[in-house]
């Protein structure tokens, strides 16, 4: 199972198929129709979906995240990483050398 200490910033990462997204107030929603769940990305979250539309270093959506928010780096990459492993371990995105892990 992927945790944010296995995801390094040269990874890639894309958003996985089969979700149906939708904007309401602000902050993105999603259903997984693999799995049948809601899931609430916030605006933050919703951000970085966005990001991942097509594959992109975590390093990059990193710095792409900091150039709009106000956060102290390593905060940051915490937090990106704790969110996307949660997503991975979710089946909504893949992370991998080249946004796929196997």
């Amino acid at each position: 199972m992927m945790n944010h200490e296995t995801i390094s910033l040269q990874d890639c990462v894309c958003q996985g198929k089969g979700n149906i997204v939708s904007d309401m107030g602000g902050e993105k929603v999603m259903l997984s129709v693999q799995n049948g769940k809601y899931y609430n990305l916030g605006e933050i979250g919703g951000k970085i979906w966005d990001s991942i539309e097509n594959p992109i270093s975590i390093g990059q959506l990193v710095s792409t995240l900091m150039q709009e928010y106000d956060v102290d780096q390593n905060e940051c990459e915490q937090h990106v990483k704790s969110f996307l492993a949660h997503m991975a371990g979710e089946g909504l995105v893949q992370v991998g050398a080249d946004g796929h892990r196997e």
